[in-house]
């Protein structure tokens, strides 16, 4: 089974920027649509994702984000990005992705894999 791996997180300022990273563990395996999740102090994922990228390129992201992260991916690399800028106290979280799967109308139906280990973003002052 493939994994998804996840990196890029760290301790930053509010205002600072992380870039984080999402690969397969297996460089051959190609990613189709992924999400970004965030889980909180509780360490439970917040039930809708951060953002998402279908395999065609179209994005989406929680209303908390908008104008401040940006997703994007690199098919040559097999790999998903999450540029986050501005960031705030109430980023702070696990971050973890997953294949998904996405409707039509832009929902998501359905989380494909297993969950990794996630990569912590830290923002403090």
């Amino acid at each position: 089974q493939v994994q998804l791996v996840e990196s890029g997180g760290g301790l930053v300022q509010p205002g600072g920027s992380l870039r984080l990273s999402c690969a397969a563990s297996r460089s051959t395996y190609s990613l189709n649509d992924i999400a970004w999740y965030r889980a909180g102090s509780g360490n439970e994922r917040d039930p809708g994702p951060v953002a998402y990228i279908t395999s065609s390129g179209r994005t989406s992201y929680a209303d908390s984000v908008k104008g401040r992260f940006t997703i994007s991916r690199d098919n040559a690399k097999n790999t998903v990005y999450l540029e986050m800028n501005n960031l705030k106290p109430e980023d702070t979280g696990a971050y973890y992705c997953n294949e998904v799967r996405i409707s039509d109308i832009g929902t998501i139906t359905a989380v494909l894999g297993s969950w990794g280990r996630g990569t912590q973003v830290t923002v403090v002052f």
